[in-house]
């Protein structure tokens, strides 16, 4: 007799997320040569920065970086199709009967799609305004932050008049009702976790590898508060980062780019949202966290104590990087510290 864990149906929720899993990966896979085909074709290549974000020469960065000069980028569009694709896949095996739910469902899908998306859309443009600038970093800030609040507000709107969030689960002690201060702790998150995930994509294989571990642990809280199609989005998005993911390893053959960082931070950060986990999404999430608080470290030394550096360069994997510890080193060490932080998210998510 079964253990009533294993389900053996399909319309059961733990093979529906797991064969939505697969699917995306396996459609990942597939469009992922002709789209690097394209990517080539129109010169779609990443240039490196000529100045850091205080106006100063990268040294470091270059000196580690140069090699990676004209690598495709925008990679994030093959992510969020697979996504889509895999979305509307789940579309026509509801039509025809063959799943109970598809993964478009308002209460719980509607909002991470639309900010992955939008956020998606965001970004895409960013890259293109890099690639043109032969250097130059994209959008200036104001007009990128101005556009992450107003999709932010979007999101907020959903989220917090139509389907009623308003609260925050503190682990151990219950969740609180906190009004409209939801309004800027939404918005903070959203905003907070996009530009941190962008900050971290600055090695092969960093951002997609941390992307994987966090979803992926967002979907076993997901299944286990029984948000089962929330999951199966989770799982999905597994799936696409993990066929982006196989050639982004290094040395990477094309880059995820802003308009995959942007649109899977985002997402990330409404998913933690919608299942009241905002709390645990600093352990699931635990690289990304490091990883921005080692600019805004860097910046405030630099900006008050005249220039002085706290890290060799900022964020901490270029730091890593001029200790000499190898591109690949230092992702696959930030991997484990990650993962097993995403761990102790789960325990406590759990337990909590």
């Amino acid at each position: 007799m079964p253990l009533p864990i294993i389900p053996f149906r399909p319309e059961i929720p733990l093979i529906a997320i797991l064969g939505y899993t697969f699917f995306a990966f396996v459609a990942g896979l597939t469009l992922t040569t002709p789209f690097l085909l394209f990517l080539k074709r129109n010169r779609l290549g990443k240039q490196l920065r000529v100045e850091t974000i205080d106006g100063r020469t990268p040294s470091v960065f270059r000196k580690y970086h140069q090699d990676k000069w004209g690598t495709p980028t925008m990679g994030g569009i093959l992510i969020w199709t697979s996504i889509l694709l895999t979305v509307f896949f789940s579309r026509i095996l509801s039509f025809f009967g063959a799943v109970e739910h598809s993964l478009l469902q308002r209460g719980q899908v509607y909002l991470p799609l639309f900010t992955l998306l939008t956020l998606g859309a965001l970004g895409a443009v960013d890259d293109y305004i890099n690639i043109l600038g032969s250097g130059k970093r994209g959008l200036s800030w104001l007009p990128k932050l101005l556009f992450l609040i107003i999709i932010g507000l979007c999101g907020l709107y959903w989220f917090y008049f139509k389907l009623g969030y308003n609260q925050i689960h503190v682990p151990f002690y219950g969740s609180y009702e906190v009004g409209l201060w939801y309004v800027p702790i939404f918005l903070f998150i959203l905003i907070g976790t996009a530009n941190a995930v962008n900050v971290t994509d600055g090695l092969d294989g960093l951002a997609g590898g941390l992307l994987v571990i966090a979803f992926g642990s967002f979907a076993v809280l997901s299944f286990l508060a029984e948000l089962y199609v929330l999951a199966a989005f989770c799982g999905v998005c597994v799936g696409a980062v993990a066929a982006f993911l196989w050639h982004n390893v290094p040395p990477a053959l094309f880059f995820m780019g802003d308009t995959g960082s942007l649109a899977l931070g985002g997402t990330l950060g409404v998913i933690a949202l919608m299942t009241d986990n905002v709390l645990i999404l600093p352990f699931v999430g635990f690289i990304f966290v490091i990883e921005m608080l080692s600019v805004i470290i860097q910046l405030t030394s630099k900006k008050f104590r005249g220039g002085k550096k706290v890290f060799k360069a900022a964020p901490i994997h270029h730091h890593f990087e001029a200790l000499d510890w190898g591109e690949s080193k230092v992702t696959m060490r930030l991997w484990i510290v990650g993962m097993f932080m995403a761990f102790l998210g789960i325990i406590i998510g759990i337990v909590g």
